[in-house]
């Protein structure tokens, strides 16, 4: 397992072990920076955090619950792989919560949401500009989190985190898959989808968080069905 660097952690206060080993992992792990099928190793761990195997365990045990972690029959345990032949299921559900949501915060929305919304968007649209997809992904994250809550039913909500989380990854594939330039029609279709919340506009939301589900599946696709052979001379 790939060290981040020595100091890349916050200081450890008493019994947050776990919270601490849990965030950092669970950072690097949708971030990439741990790549699907990368061995983790509880006593590496142990000596990079600057501590026992248990907070170890508990954190890998609570990334398991998420699906981002397997443990492996020996007890070792290694960053999950991301099922491509079963992608459709994901792009199915994250489509739905982004329609759900999207409709019920313009709805439901009050001056609070929409504030922080746009707060969001503004983040977004400075990262877009920086080219810095790392931010993208996580604003983006946050964004459409804060668009799930603006509509006030918590058990969507509790979904479309989960998603969102681990959408992260694909989401950071859908990036890396731009050659020149990250994509601005993102800031444009955010600017969309909060302008008709803000004017309650429910059909309108449907329509718009349904196209922006669809072109980020149809990236993907491409993406995943790109060929990537040389041609080398025999």
């Amino acid at each position: 397992m790939t060290d981040t660097g020595e100091g890349a952690y916050p200081e450890r206060k008493r019994g947050s072990g776990v919270k601490v080993v849990y965030e950092m992992l669970r950072d690097e792990i949708l971030d990439l920076k741990l790549p699907p099928g990368s061995p983790i190793d509880e006593v590496h761990l142990a000596e990079r955090f600057g501590m026992s195997r248990t907070p170890i365990r508990e954190a890998l045990v609570r990334l398991a619950g998420e699906g981002l972690v397997e443990t492996l029959p020996n007890r070792s345990a290694m960053v999950s792989n991301i099922d491509v032949l079963n992608l459709h299921t994901f792009y199915d559900a994250i489509t739905l919560m982004y329609r759900v949501t999207t409709r019920l915060a313009a709805q439901y929305h009050r001056p609070a949401d929409l504030s922080r919304i746009r707060g969001l968007q503004q983040m977004y649209a400075a990262a877009a500009a920086a080219q810095d997809a790392l931010a993208m992904v996580a604003v983006n994250r946050d964004l459409h989190a804060a668009i799930a809550e603006a509509g006030r039913n918590p058990y969507f909500t509790t979904l479309t985190l989960r998603l969102l989380d681990e959408g992260r990854r694909i989401l950071r594939l859908y990036y890396q898959s731009f050659d020149d330039r990250l994509p601005k029609q993102y800031v444009d279709e955010h600017e969309a989808m909060i302008a008709a919340i803000a004017a309650r506009d429910i059909d309108l939301c449907d329509r718009l968080a349904r196209a922006h589900a669809d072109q980020i599946v149809r990236q993907i696709q491409q993406l995943f069905a790109r060929d990537e052979r040389q041609e080398i001379a025999l």
